[in-house]
């Protein structure tokens, strides 16, 4: 090989070994595919409550955490008044979407089950939120709604001395939730031979229904000593207690929201021995249930050991708060800011949901 020969082979390895240097060390390196965020959908059946306002809006906004890091896409939502008919369709409307998760507050005990399982298998995870149900690879998230019931019923009983005459203001029969509330109060009265049962009628969830239901007891059965209700209802039936004034008012429970701790403490200056208690039934199970889906969604096992309910598929969480005459100016003090819908409320955070998974 010829000098000039040599000198062009050794030019050629210069510029090779200096392109290579510049290739590794300035050149944009190839970034992995980002993983594709998963779509979540809700299917709600009865928006005339101010807890599922309170459910949807806080739905959105724990969503919206995820979403702002790439987790999930924007929230699929099916809510509206309707049947078990309707409800099915919302359910399928969301399977038609592709959703990776849905989360169902049921109308019904056992109405959607072949819907349900339909969904579970296409593989998308299923999480029944508020209101448990009893159907094979659907989880449950939210409180033990008989306990709730429990809790007021059997201080409704202490608070008469176990001898009465009460009556009951249920919400709808046939939805989950309200059948494992009617039959915790029937296992407490049970207790309580003296307790008598004048009457049970529905407020279907509603604060002017069950005011109206309220007023008509009160001149049904003027000596009525008690009653048990639930949610806004119990709003309406403080308010027909107020209005009529009897000379003996009746001993009743009512809900953890501030409107009714509000109107607890106005009570209590026309009739200083009214008493109450509030059960929080928070709204907050439904975003934490969503935080539960996500982390399954990203292949994290469930804690099995963690789970309870019917058929050991229930995330029970504890109630937000026990309101009674003792810590009435702290229940008011949680809702200073709040407006009068709000009710008393607890959402995990992503962490604090870690405590259901395998570490």
């Amino acid at each position: 090989m010829s000098a000039k020969s040599k000198k062009f082979v050794l030019l050629m390895t210069v510029m090779v070994t200096i392109l290579s240097m510049i290739t590794a060390c300035g050149a944009p390196a190839t970034e992995a595919p980002a993983a594709e965020a998963f779509t979540i959908g809700i299917s709600n059946p009865f928006i005339s409550s101010e807890y599922r306002t309170q459910m949807i809006a806080e739905l959105i906004e724990v969503n919206k955490e995820y979403m702002d890091q790439g987790i999930t896409t924007e929230l699929v939502i099916e809510s509206a008044d309707t049947d078990v008919a309707g409800q099915i369709q919302q359910l399928q409307n969301l399977m038609a979407k592709n959703v990776d998760a849905i989360l169902v507050n049921p109308g019904d005990v056992s109405g959607l089950n072949a819907t349900l399982e339909e969904a579970v298998g296409k593989g998308i995870i299923v999480i029944s939120v508020d209101q448990e149900l009893n159907v094979p690879g659907v989880y449950n998230v939210g409180i033990d709604q008989k306990e709730w019931a429990k809790t007021s019923a059997k201080w409704l009983a202490e608070k008469l001395g176990g001898e009465g005459d009460i009556v009951q203001i249920e919400g709808f029969p046939g939805h989950p939730a309200n059948v494992a509330r009617m039959e915790g109060v029937a296992e407490v009265l049970a207790d309580y031979p003296g307790m008598t049962v004048l009457a049970t009628d529905t407020g279907k969830w509603d604060e002017a229904t069950g005011q109206q239901v309220m007023s008509n007891f009160l001149s049904a059965y003027p000596n009525l000593t008690g009653y048990w209700t639930q949610d806004g209802m119990a709003i309406g039936a403080l308010q027909a207690v107020m209005a009529a004034n009897p000379a003996k008012w009746p001993q009743g429970v009512g809900e953890g929201r501030c409107q009714y701790l509000k109107l607890w403490q106005e009570a209590l200056t026309l009739n200083p021995d009214f008493d109450s208690i509030a059960v929080a039934n928070h709204p907050g199970v439904s975003p934490t249930g969503l935080r539960i889906a996500v982390n399954m969604l990203q292949g994290k096992k469930v804690d099995t050991t963690k789970l309870g309910g019917s058929n050991g598929l229930s995330f029970v969480l504890p109630v937000a708060a026990v309101i009674t005459s003792e810590n009435l100016a702290d229940g008011l003090a949680m809702c200073e800011g709040k407006p009068d819908a709000y009710l008393l409320d607890d959402i995990l955070t992503d962490d604090e949901v870690q405590q259901y998974f395998v570490k």
